[in-house]
């Protein structure tokens, strides 16, 4: 072990943990002084340029959210009052894919909603799936390296990737709907989406209540096999962008039900999951869903890049009456995203028109790269605060209740106490049969090639789910053996020259 190289922040520092966020308490939140979280996922967001880290293939329209429920009571949010209407932005997105991939390709969709409010701009940037493959951010760029090209071959790596899934339970449940029918979606249109993270409600009397957003296609859910995809591909790497714009282009347009869980503030602490933990979900029967209302997309951008690939989404934009959570990852991407929009947009990516609010506003930010508005706080010797000359000053009525944390502050082991097998055997227990076939094939055939030492730590995460699991993927894998065995021992005993002849 003497030969062991120690990791380290780049400025040398020894790292004593490369695991686990800094938090207040095992739930967190995180605290700022994790610099070598704030290190990490800065450097993240400035790997590549100029397209997207992740989530750079992408597709978007403008819509309306109509309000046709009532949640007044959990929320004092204007667009979410009974009757209300709010124009939106919507941009889906493969995660791993380059600006190049092809659309029809296995992999989680990015869901990502701007909300223009009548109180600023109110973003929900989620995915088309209610979990995700970690819980702490401090794992999230080794995760979006896997999904990567490899340094040395410049070539996806199957390898990379179940060596980290294997590593890393707490991603069984994201990768068995990942490698589920859902995981190849033939569009957007036949999607769910979701929030992902736990929010908070804050209503009228101050009150806060945790939260989880729904999208619930109304178009019902499609979805290639790999087969059907490939030769989809064949044809064109634009098919979801195709379906998409003409769908709309023609009048037919699409729809989802908005619906949110709630959980009183009280309820935090009596269930066995953790309600903050983004690899779990809120069991229905604990919080049944409500219906909030209709989400449309009816309009086509006139310019993509301007509209779609300069709009820019950040969970930290909200509004009144919608605040956080001690979601470890939610308290990462606050600062994560906004981060990477200056970096690949610019200082003041937010004055771009896609992303300007619609209501007025004013703050005491200055000069920068690009600035083409001037002095945003109204008064021309109010450039600084406080002031005396009548700038814009802080607004109380926007203060949310006190965050009640307990805990000391440490790097808390978050797969101590942590149960990341019972929600992905409940999941496994509602695919039929021919479901379950599908979810065999589709993982052997991406484990297809690694060594067998992952493969066989992979298989035992499978088998603690259930037994069938296991077996199932055991069995396709085997079988893709002898296929491939089959296959080659053919081949050797072609004439020389008739396999290209044929």
């Amino acid at each position: 072990m003497s030969d062991t190289k120690k990791l380290t922040t780049t400025a040398g520092a020894p790292i004593a943990d490369n695991q686990n966020s800094l938090s207040a308490g095992p739930r967190g939140p995180l605290l700022m002084q994790d610099y070598q979280l704030l290190e990490k996922l800065a450097h993240q967001n400035r790997e590549r340029i100029p397209e997207r880290t992740v989530h750079a293939k992408g597709w978007g329209a403008y819509g309306t959210l109509t309000i046709t429920g009532d949640i007044s009571q959990y929320t004092k949010a204007a667009a979410l009052q009974p009757g209300a209407k709010t124009e939106l932005l919507l941009r889906c997105s493969t995660v791993a894919g380059e600006q190049g991939a092809a659309d029809a390709e296995r992999d989680v969709r990015g869901f990502a909603l701007k909300f223009y409010t009548s109180e600023g701009n109110w973003d929900l940037v989620g995915n088309n799936t209610p979990v995700f493959f970690v819980r702490d951010p401090y794992k999230f760029p080794d995760f979006i390296h896997t999904q990567k090209r490899h340094p040395k071959t410049n070539m996806r790596s199957p390898t990379a990737m179940w060596d980290f899934w294997s590593l890393s339970p707490e991603s069984l449940h994201q990768v068995t709907i990942l490698m589920s029918d859902r995981g190849l979606p033939t569009d957007i249109r036949h999607i769910n989406g979701y929030g992902s993270h736990t929010f908070s409600f804050i209503n009228a009397k101050n009150e806060r209540f945790y939260v989880k957003f729904h999208f619930k296609t109304q178009q019902g859910h499609r979805h290639w096999t790999n087969k059907e995809a490939s030769e989809i591909v064949g044809r064109t790497r634009e098919s979801t962008q195709e379906d998409l714009f003409t769908a709309i282009e023609k009048g037919d347009f699409p729809r989802w039900k908005m619906q949110v869980q709630i959980m009183p503030e009280a309820d935090v602490g009596k269930h066995w999951y953790n309600p903050f933990d983004l690899t779990k979900v809120w069991p229905h029967g604990d919080y049944p869903p409500i219906d909030v209302g209709i989400l449309e997309l009816n309009r086509n951008p006139e310019n993509y890049f301007a509209e779609i690939e300069q709009a820019a989404f950040s969970p930290s934009n909200i509004v009144p009456g919608i605040g956080f959570s001690p979601d470890k990852m939610l308290q990462a991407r606050i600062f994560s995203y906004a981060d990477a929009h200056r970096y690949r947009l610019g200082t003041h990516y937010e004055h771009l028109p896609v992303n300007a609010p619609k209501c007025p506003v004013h703050h005491y930010h200055k000069d920068g790269p690009m600035n083409f508005f001037g002095q945003k706080t109204g008064v021309t010797d109010a450039y600084y605060e406080p002031n005396s000359f009548n700038g814009p000053v802080e607004d109380k009525s926007a203060a949310e209740p006190p965050l009640a944390l307990t805990g000391a502050a440490d790097r808390y082991n978050h797969r101590d106490e942590n149960d990341d097998y019972r929600q992905v055997t409940a999941l496994f227990n509602l695919f039929t049969n021919d479901q379950k076939a599908r979810l065999f094939n589709n993982i052997a055939e991406a484990m297809w090639g690694i060594p067998d030492f992952i493969a066989e730590r992979q298989l035992a995460h499978f088998k603690k789910v259930h037994p069938d699991y296991e077996a199932g993927v055991r069995a396709a894998l085997e079988s893709m053996t002898r296929a491939k065995a089959s296959e080659t021992a053919q081949q050797q005993k072609m004439p020389q020259g008739a396999e290209a002849a044929e």
